[in-house]
Order: C-alpha cells, then structure tokens, then sequence
C-alpha cells in the first residue's frame, strides 16, 4: 500500500485520488463537526471521540506500522500542540454559537491561510483564476458572518464572541493542515504519522472533558456518550486521513480549499438533524464557499 501511494505522488492518478479523498473528508467532516456539537456538551464529545481513537490507534502505533524515525518526535510534539489550541478554540466557539453559525465560518477562514502557508513552506502556487475561486470562497464566508450580525435572533448575547472564536479556530485549522502536510510527508510510511498522530494527539482533551463532567451538577449518561465517542472516532479515522493522503499526494493548498466543500454538508445536516433553522440566503452563502472551492480545483 505504501509503495502504491508513493508512486502515485505528483502524477495525474495521485491528483484524481487527493480529488476524492478531499472531497470524502468535507463530507466526514461535516458529520464531525455535527457530532461535537449535537447531542451533548461540545467538550464532554471531544473528549470521548478522542479517548476513543487514541484507544483505536494505540496497536496500530505499536505493534503494525513502523516506528517513527527520530526527528519525528518533535514534529509530533509540534503537532499535538497545535491541534490542542485548535480543539479548545473550536469548544469554546461551539459552547458560544450555533452549529450552522461557527461551522461555515470555521472551515471557509482556514484555506486561505492554509494557501498562504503552503505558498512559503512548499512553493505552491495558485493562478489568477483559483484566486478569484478563493475570492468567492471568502465572500461566502463574510457573507455569513454579515448575515448573522445582522439577523440572527437566538443567543445574540454570545454572537460576536462566537464568531471571533471561529475565526481564530479557522486560523488553527490552517495551521495543522499545513503543518501536518509537512509531518506527513517527513516519514517514509504515512502510516506511521496517522498511526502514531491519533495515538498521541487522543490523550490530551480527555482530561478537559473529565474536569468539565465533574464540575456539572447533571451528569450526562455515559454510555450514549461513548457511543458517540466512538462513532466520531471513526469518522475522525476516515476524515483526518483522507485530507492528510490528499495533501501528500498533490497541492496541500488545494486540497485544504476543496475539504471546505464541507459547508454545504454541514448546512444540510444543522437543518435536517439538527433542527437549525438555515434559511436560504445563508444556504445560498453556503453554497457560494462551495462553488470558490470548485472554482480552485478546475481554474488551473
């Protein structure tokens, strides 16, 4: 399998494969993020989502794929790092803000600073045409955040905070695309990163979750809880490996970009699962973020 991927680097096979693993991880993220903020408090799910696939991954770090080389640890260390910021950003956004407010705005900030990011540490560089799809994208995206100042009525008192949140969220989301395109492609066996990233990166917000559920005067039955845990676990698996193949395979700015198709998915599921009134001038915005992505993809 190794040997296959790393054949398939730089060729048109390997550009059409990065195509379709970006495009099932914004769907996988979608139902993610609607994870993390459905049923349960956003920080008791994260938690068991991560408990779940740090508990997953832990024999395959082990005992299946290989160790990492040395210089991999710091880069682990880095990684882990990041993504604990991103996670705390993206709790406190999800406890501030509806799903269908914070997700949109989340994942459209990222690929522009993800395109910037790839531009200085891998040389990648866009043409006119995928800049105005980026363009489209990021009026989306403003458009969004324009409309909800605006007009949305319910938690207005938490609003603004919930969109700062977002987009410092969208900053982070960048920061470990990019940087986990450099750890991926650091190690001879891509494996050995996810393996060894999702075991790692696990152990760190369930303490988070383990003081949050302490301190609340109900406590949430566990056992649903972890079923959730271990559902999102898996859409983690599929979601996060999906992107970090897309991006050793071809341009990391691309496939960032193309993942924040995902909004589409995610206005779908707030109003379908998630009783989230989306309407059809946000839906529309939507939908603008997704066609800037498409526009990147075939504006070459």
């Amino acid at each position: 399998m190794t040997g296959w991927l790393a054949s398939l680097e730089g060729t048109p096979d390997g550009h059409t494969l990065a195509l379709i693993l970006a495009l099932s991880a914004a769907l996988l993220h979608a139902i993610f993020g609607a994870l993390q903020k459905g049923r349960h408090d956003p920080w008791l799910t994260r938690g068991a989502v991560d408990f779940s696939y740090s508990l997953m991954a832990a024999p395959v770090a082990l005992f299946v794929v290989p160790w990492p080389e040395p210089h991999m640890w710091p880069i682990f260390a880095g990684a882990v790092l990041i993504h604990v910021v991103y996670k705390l950003l993206q709790s406190f956004a999800y406890s501030k803000g509806a799903y269908t407010v914070v997700y949109p705005v989340v994942r459209g900030t990222g690929p522009l600073f993800t395109v910037i990011g790839a531009y200085w540490i891998f040389g990648e560089v866009f043409s006119p045409t995928q800049w105005f799809g980026v363009a489209v994208l990021l009026s989306g995206i403003f458009g969004i955040a324009i409309y909800n100042l605006l007009y949305l009525t319910s938690a207005r008192d938490t609003l603004h905070v919930a969109l700062v949140l977002a987009f410092f969220t969208g900053a982070f989301v960048a920061a470990y695309t990019t940087y986990d395109a450099y750890g991926i492609r650091a190690t001879a066996n891509p494996f050995t990163f996810l393996a060894w990233f999702f075991f790692l990166d696990g152990m760190t917000m369930p303490p988070f979750a383990l003081i949050r559920w302490r301190k609340m005067t109900e406590h949430p039955d566990l056992g649903p809880l972890m079923i959730r845990g271990v559902i999102g676990g898996l859409v983690a698996f599929a979601s996060f490996g999906a992107v970090m193949m897309a991006t050793r395979l071809d341009k990391v700015g691309e496939a960032a970009v193309l993942r924040e198709t995902s909004t589409v998915f995610a206005a779908l599921i707030g109003w379908i699962f998630l009783k989230e009134t989306v309407g059809p001038r946000r839906m529309g915005l939507m939908v603008l973020i997704a066609i800037g992505a498409v526009i990147v993809e075939f504006g070459k």
